[in-house]
């Protein structure tokens, strides 16, 4: 299934997509996705709908977030070789975890907000894996079973805020809008292998990210294994897996975000995004 919210910011429904591609209503099923709606039993509950008997949604219509919260938003830094190597770092000797505020939460064409006093915005392009049940001290051969499904993620990072602040990450990586996600929440069996996809990305149609999860220094399986021996993942928890190099920190000369640029992404068989830059009021 592909899971997605549709309509004004703050008055999305739920809905998804039928085998033809088009737009059905859920919100005769469903409240809402977010949390314990994104369960594993929840999402089996949905999947034996046959979304032909479900009202048609008339298009163009604005898509949101696929979930209207998530309870936590987790990133992994690090995590491509070759973007570990773009930017001089040594790879990884265990995943490096940290965190976004819920708060970034944003959809697929929301407009990317330059924050105040930011001076090196920047672009990342990732695999989201949405949680479907709780996960605590998990098998790496059992991982995949407590995941609901994937979705593109652009982690959107102010480098000067993450790096020469103090502190932890987080800083840079939770202005409002800096957690793009969707437009579909993708179940898992659509995906039958998340270590062999595509991802792209582009700023005003220049191509600037393009390569392959096959390149993650640690697959999702790891992840979500490791990560389950520190905390419990509880559902509609994602986790953004990393990003591929060509980041525009790891450009020479570097290149950031600039008021009117258009950023594009894709993952393959999770839906594409497509944001305007502008500069904070």
């Amino acid at each position: 299934m592909k899971l997605l919210r549709y309509g004004p910011k703050g008055q999305e429904k739920p809905g998804c997509l039928d085998h033809q591609g088009n737009l059905r209503d859920l919100s005769g099923v469903v409240a809402d996705f977010g949390g314990d709606t994104v369960s594993l039993d929840s999402l089996a509950q949905l999947s034996a709908l046959d979304p032909r008997t479900l009202p048609l949604v008339a298009q163009p219509v604005r898509i949101g977030a696929p979930m209207s919260h998530i309870p936590n938003f987790y990133c992994i830094g690090l995590n491509y070789a070759a973007h570990a190597a773009e930017t001089g770092a040594e790879k990884p000797k265990e995943p490096l975890v940290f965190s976004k505020a819920t708060s970034s939460l944003a959809g697929p064409e929301d407009t990317i907000i330059i924050p105040r006093g930011a001076t090196r915005t920047d672009w990342e392009v990732e695999l989201g894996i949405v949680i479907g049940k709780p996960a605590l001290y998990v098998d790496e051969a059992d991982a995949l079973d407590y995941v609901a499904g994937y979705c593109a993620v652009n982690d959107v990072s102010e480098r000067d805020f993450q790096k020469n602040r103090g502190g932890q990450w987080i800083k840079g990586k939770s202005a409002p809008g800096f957690g793009k996600i969707g437009p579909w929440l993708v179940t898992k069996d659509e995906v039958p292998d998340p270590q062999a996809l595509r991802l792209q990305l582009s700023v005003n149609g220049e191509n600037r990210q393009d390569s392959t999860t096959a390149d993650m220094i640690f697959t999702v399986a790891q992840i979500v294994s490791y990560m389950s021996h520190f905390m419990e993942l509880v559902p509609g928890d994602v986790i953004a897996t990393g990003t591929p190099s060509g980041v525009g920190a790891g450009m020479s000369p570097q290149r950031f975000l600039q008021p009117g640029d258009i950023v594009a992404l894709e993952v393959e068989g999770l839906g594409q995004q497509k944001a305007d830059v502008i500069a904070a009021v």
